[in-house]
């Protein structure tokens, strides 16, 4: 699933093309018509697009969205930069089963401005985390993290562009591992074997 230009969704089916990859990717949904979606298109993927405001309400959408993901199946989601909370429905569906990466070593700097965040603290080092999601922002189960140190002269946007390099990388290998089997989850942490 995701909500703008498609990089990190681009890396994972990138991967998933190499002989060795354990994955396939079934489909890509989003909340709105944008960048990630026409990757998608151009080749061949389903696409589906929940736009929240086709919806009565939030519960709705969910529902809605909990519906189209569940029509391809997955044996994992994936928020590749998908920029919605998701609801009850959707993570009681899919519990357990629902990856996201955080361009932060979270619990540091949760939310949507993250990068923007660690600048402003001062941080030396930030990074990124792959994690599950959980009902909370940023919550759920860390399952590996990064660390990208902070240059002096670093912007929003260059520290992003660096932070986005070792996510992509980091959320194809613990889909790999998914696939694999050797994700192993017990309450709140998280091991790869």
């Amino acid at each position: 699933m995701a909500s703008g230009s498609g990089t990190v969704a681009q890396s994972v089916l990138e991967a998933s093309n190499t002989p060795d990859c354990p994955y396939r990717i079934v489909a890509l949904v989003s909340d709105r018509d944008c960048e990630a979606v026409a990757r998608a298109d151009r080749v061949g993927l389903p696409t589906a697009v929940v736009r929240p405001g086709d919806h009565l309400d939030r519960a709705a959408w969910d529902r809605a969205l909990t519906d189209v993901v569940s029509g391809f199946a997955p044996d994992w989601v994936v928020s590749a930069g998908f920029m919605r909370i998701l609801g009850a429905a959707f993570l009681g569906a899919f519990a357990g089963r629902v990856v996201n990466t955080h361009p932060a070593l979270l619990p540091a700097f949760p939310g949507a401005h993250a990068v923007r965040d660690a600048l402003a603290y001062g941080v030396a080092v930030t990074g990124c985390t792959v994690h599950l999601v959980d009902a909370g922002v940023d919550t759920g189960p860390v399952i590996t993290q990064r660390a990208v140190h902070v240059h002096p002269d670093d912007t929003e946007a260059t520290l992003h562009e660096r932070i986005k390099v070792v996510e992509r990388e980091l959320l194809v290998d613990v889909l790999a591992a998914a696939a694999r089997g050797r994700l192993h989850i017990e309450g709140r942490k998280v091991h790869l074997t």
